[in-house]
């Protein structure tokens, strides 16, 4: 962990879009002070009433501070110590402030997978945060999970649109008075969490989904349960509303993007956004032709997000403190050393955890040739020319985890072997220390063999995309010359006549390549083109980073195997899934 105590004032900025673009003044809607005394008419005769004593907190300015999408980045960057710091110095100007959170908080890092999320929700208690809505990655340890996360949270979740059989699990909003005003805060969360968080979290025992997100064709259940909620906080005497969105901003998002739900209500003072990582900060009219300002801050604490209402002017403004800036944010301050502390002890308890005792394997479950060694004794890496044990555990673990037909897992992405006997958390981050995002997609058969193709084309040569495979078997021709096509960059462009790939099975059946198959593999093969594989980027993505890839292998191990890695495992070099041939 990365002890951060100098001061930092010299490392922060705000930043505000340029032309007012993220700049408000929201006057017409404003609370009036009313200092009059009021007479009542009662049955019991005329009572006369005075105002209450004014609140500590009247005629300072409010800044609501708001995170998203920490990835358990709990050192990163600012960290939640630097987060502290940053919200005690604006106090100590005298500005009131409300600490928000938009997701994907609970899951990213070991601490989170660890803990199952408790870890972040205790440092999230101990910053007092006021008010937080789930992300797609909070429902990753599974519903009953994310129900006791929710439980241990001293601060409320909210959202709008997140239902078990057509009833809100939560509040869809909530209003929080600061300084003179009322502030609600409106929750929503993308309905693309069904295909992007394991899909049977939000089934029952028949396969059939109790919870949704309000999810249709155009959007339009979103934008009135939206509606709604802002109506509804308007109608308790909101006097602004912030939506609290995980919604994002990429156009695969559509119908569901921020820009969606601006242009299709009205009444949003700001957007609070997450999921997409981006640090926009932009302004936008409404259904009514009012502005609404978007504001979103990145990932892991590279950014703070801040929105202020001035009491004097009742004037938003919305941008992001920015770590690794020359430029100061207000004050002179130090990381919270409460927090730092706090962060430090919840490190110390992963580093026991990790090494903890899981599981056990009978075979060592190898990257290695077991016989072979190079000049110097050392043993002869063949994970990336050639199947081996622990190749087909890992990719057994995809496949087992999405349900999907074939799993492919890239060799270079499998890192060093587990010798026989027990098993520690610790052993399993060492196998997947990258902490890729499992996705899934339906592939055709012509481009599955595109991608055994691709994986083979520098067999037995070493290849970090060598992929090890699960649910498919093939033989390779090492005689026959490779048949792909790559491009100036080494991407996959295409195959030309016969490869080397032959006598493809699924399952047992020969492969058809025109047949749909559901293909489980890291973000970084399908969506990234990681190793130059293109093939796969116009494939429909049905589920999306649903789990991190030690996170897969651990519940893999500990849940289906029971905890015991065994005879099935026991040839070094696998289970004859990919068979070398020599004419």
């Amino acid at each position: 962990m990365r002890i951060k105590k100098k001061l930092i004032a010299f490392i922060l900025v705000t930043a505000i879009a340029m032309c007012g673009a993220c700049t408000s003044d929201k006057t017409s809607g404003s609370k009036t002070e009313d200092t009059s005394v009021s007479v009542n008419s009662t049955d019991s005769g005329t009572s006369v009433s005075t105002p209450e004593p004014a609140s500590p907190d009247a005629g300072r300015d409010v800044v609501i501070l708001f995170t998203s999408d920490v990835h358990c980045g709990v050192d990163t960057d600012f960290g939640y110590a630097g987060l502290a710091s940053v919200r005690k110095a604006l106090e100590d100007e005298g500005n009131v402030t409300l600490l928000v959170d938009d997701g994907d908080a609970v899951q990213g890092e070991p601490i989170g997978t660890m803990t199952k999320g408790e870890a972040i929700i205790r440092l999230m208690n101990l910053l007092k945060y006021d008010v937080a809505i789930p992300g797609n990655h909070e429902f990753d340890y599974g519903m009953d999970r994310f129900n006791e996360l929710c439980a241990m949270a001293e601060y409320p979740y909210i959202s709008c649109n997140f239902n078990k059989q057509g009833e809100l699990v939560f509040k869809p909003y909530i209003i929080k008075e600061a300084g003179d005003f009322k502030i609600g805060f409106v929750g929503v969360t993308t309905p693309y969490t069904l295909k992007s968080s394991t899909p049977k979290y939000f089934q029952n025992e028949k396969g059939e989904f109790i919870y949704g997100f309000m999810q249709d064709a155009d959007g339009k259940q979103v934008f009135d349960a939206v509606q709604k909620a802002v109506d509804g906080a308007r109608a308790e005497g909101a006097d602004f509303v912030v939506v609290m969105g995980h919604i994002g901003n990429v156009s695969e998002g559509s119908p569901y993007t921020y820009a969606d739900i601006i242009e299709n209500t009205t009444g949003i003072d700001v957007f609070l956004d997450g999921h997409s990582h981006d640090t926009d900060c932009v302004s936008m009219k409404d259904k009514s032709g009012n502005t609404v300002l978007r504001s979103a801050c990145g990932t892991k604490f590279n950014s703070i997000g801040w929105v202020k209402i001035s009491a004097e002017s009742k004037k938003i403004e919305s941008g992001l403190y920015t770590f690794g800036s020359e430029q100061s944010v207000p004050g002179d301050f130090a990381f919270d050393e409460d927090v730092l502390k706090a962060v430090e002890k919840e490190t110390g308890i992963l580093d026991e955890k990790l090494a903890e005792v899981v599981a056990r394997t009978s075979v060592e479950l190898t990257i290695n040739d077991p016989v072979k060694k190079d000049d110097s004794g050392a043993p002869i890496r063949i994970v990336r020319r050639a199947e081996t044990n622990l190749g087909d555990l890992c990719a057994d673990a995809y496949k087992d985890q999405l349900g999907a037909e074939i799993a492919f897992c890239n060799g270079g992405g499998v890192r060093v072997s587990i010798p026989e006997g027990e098993i520690t958390l610790n052993d399993i981050f060492k196998v997947h220390p990258f902490g890729n995002s499992l996705c899934m997609v339906n592939a055709s058969g012509k481009t599955i063999l595109d991608a055994l193709e691709w994986s083979v084309k520098k067999t037995p040569s070493e290849s970090g995309g060598f992929l090890q495979v699960s649910g498919i078997t093939f033989d390779i021709d090492l005689d026959a010359e490779t048949n792909c096509v790559s491009d100036e960059n080494g991407m996959f462009v295409k195959t030309e006549g016969e490869g080397r790939v032959k006598n493809v099975k699924v399952n047992g059946e020969p492969l058809d390549p025109e047949r749909i198959y559901t293909v489980a593999s890291s973000n970084y093969v399908l969506k990234n083109s990681g190793d130059g594989y293109t093939m796969f980027k116009d494939s429909e993505l049905l589920l999306d980073e649903v789990m991190l890839d030690y996170q897969a292998l651990i519940n893999y191990i500990t849940d289906t195997l029971d905890g015991v890695v065994g005879e099935e495992y026991s040839d070094p070099y696998g289970n004859e899934r990919i068979r070398a041939m020599v004419r």
